[in-house]
């Protein structure tokens, strides 16, 4: 008998409502523990032992697939072919699931980090999505196409980031939709998370008496940024905003008992936060073949 060698496609549906998401995994990135801030590495590097996970970090990286009012939106495009072979995985999973990206009517953009914008085209400008609009908080796109915020930049982030990310929403100028928040697909409205980047953005899925917060990079690395909302990460436009806006999101979806997604959570991403004391606790949410 065969040994298998790679895992089943990772793909999970949940209903919500009448609305149908699917958490579709971009696979995941290992990456080094000195961009964790606000904590002593070696704290940190315990912190997941403890939790028994890898040292260095790995964090996973998650798209959604939100079917809708008879549309399909996809949230975030994950790392495309541009960062490391553990990721790029979504069209394959995409595939699984039996959509196409011709599919894909709307893209909506937590931020333009490289790990949810990379997937949008390819290194010819050719989108990814034909028919999709592109929809994104106006603080998002203007921020990246700063020339003045691009100069202050290093290097590597005006690559990785500044310069990247505009050549992945290029192909889409004649089709981008900016937003400050409220609905911007049936069934989603928008919710602004500063701090990260500047128009960072989670999105609330409701229908009926049901709801589900996907809130993008809330969090990088759970083990940690959950029982200490203090911490940041090197790539946090602004830290201090970064980390108030991970309080107040903690303290509203535990004090709602909201049910919540991310794009860095363990694989399929769903949980609920509690309050115990003066911490929150992670509550993973069961897997289940009924829908």
């Amino acid at each position: 008998m065969a040994i298998p060698e790679r895992q089943v496609p990772a793909v999970h549906h949940r209903r919500i409502g009448d609305i149908t998401v699917t958490t579709v995994s971009d696979g995941y990135l290992d990456g080094s523990m000195a961009v964790i801030q606000n904590i002593p590495e070696a704290e940190a590097a315990q912190m997941l032992r403890d939790a028994y996970r890898p040292v260095p970090r790995r964090t996973a990286v998650n798209c959604f697939l939100i079917r809708s009012g008879g549309r399909t939106a996809l949230i975030d495009t994950g790392c495309g072919n541009h960062m490391a072979p553990t990721g790029g995985k979504l069209f394959e999973n995409l595939a699984a699931v039996g959509v196409s990206p011709a599919e894909v009517d709307t893209v909506l953009l937590t931020h333009m980090h490289p790990d949810h914008s990379n997937g949008l085209a390819d290194a010819g400008g050719t989108p990814f999505f034909p028919n999709a609009e592109l929809v994104m908080h106006e603080a998002e796109h203007a921020f990246w196409h700063d020339d003045a915020a691009m100069a202050k930049a290093d290097e590597m982030s005006r690559e990785r980031n500044f310069r990247a990310g505009r050549s992945q929403v290029a192909p889409y100028r004649a089709r981008t939709r900016l937003h400050r928040g409220g609905e911007v697909f049936p069934g989603v409205t928008a919710m602004p998370f500063p701090g990260h980047t500047p128009g960072h953005t989670g999105y609330m899925l409701a229908s009926g008496t049901d709801s589900l917060l996907i809130w993008g990079d809330i969090i990088h690395v759970p083990e940690i940024q959950i029982p200490r909302p203090e911490v940041t990460m090197a790539f946090d436009i602004d830290p201090a905003q970064a980390a108030a806006t991970r309080r107040r999101v903690f303290d509203m979806v535990a004090r709602d008992g909201q049910a919540v997604a991310g794009m860095h959570m363990h694989f399929p991403g769903f949980l609920h936060l509690v309050r115990r004391g003066e911490e929150y606790v992670m509550l993973h949410d069961g897997w289940y073949p009924a829908m």
